[in-house]
């Protein structure tokens, strides 16, 4: 599955957060995120009706994006988000048992880690990537600590006040990719607003890769 994984970061590795998306607002928000060149997308279980948006996007698009759910903290979650078409599983601690749930149904698994114990404690598990949070208690400085000695196989992803203005000197610390919330979407902002964020942090990614 880490292959999966690569496989769309590659295109453009930024992970989409839809936090308080409505499933009516889904389909149209994900198409905005896709034309800005996102491919990963995760809507995170304490949205409203979260498993109905994760299935209207995985129905829309297919193999087209990785599709996921965030704020996965239970087991029993795990297979519910698969049932919908859910082929990503993104949480915000390291919860060995939802990471070994995850690789037993062939999903991609990146749990949350605030320490490198974490971080190791969660590859150890059979995490595909690392989700750096929250990334305000973890600076750039931090991070090229992290990246000294956890394996370059492992991806880590900033997640927490990551927009254009932080994610070159997080990318030379040794940033895999970046988990955009609040700077992409919030359920208040008009779709015009969500496309023109999605372009904004498609090209800044973009241009931070060259450096």
């Amino acid at each position: 599955m880490t292959e999966l994984l690569d496989q769309y970061m590659s295109e453009l590795p930024l992970v989409g957060i839809l936090r308080g998306i409505t499933p009516q607002q889904s389909e149209a928000v994900a198409e905005a995120l896709y034309s800005a060149g996102f491919r990963i997308v995760e809507v995170p279980l304490n949205s409203p009706d979260p498993l109905d948006s994760i299935e209207r996007i995985a129905k829309q698009f297919g193999n087209d994006m990785l599709v996921g759910a965030g704020t996965v903290l239970a087991t029993e979650q795990v297979a519910q988000v698969k049932d919908r078409g859910a082929r990503l599983v993104v949480a915000p601690n390291t919860n060995v048992s939802v990471i070994e749930a995850s690789v037993a149904l062939e999903m991609v698994t990146i749990p949350g880690a605030a320490t490198p114990s974490e971080a190791f404690a969660g590859i150890a598990a059979g995490a595909h990537a690392v989700k750096v949070f929250p990334a305000e208690m973890i600076t750039p400085s931090i991070l090229a600590s992290w990246r000294a000695v956890i394996p370059a196989s492992a991806g880590l992803l900033p997640v927490g006040s990551i927009d254009h203005t932080n994610m070159a000197d997080y990318w030379q610390a040794g940033a895999s990719g970046f988990g955009l919330g609040g700077s992409l979407y919030k359920p208040n902002l008009s779709l015009g607003d969500i496309s023109a964020n999605a372009t904004k942090l498609a090209w800044s990614m973009a241009s931070t890769m060259k450096i």
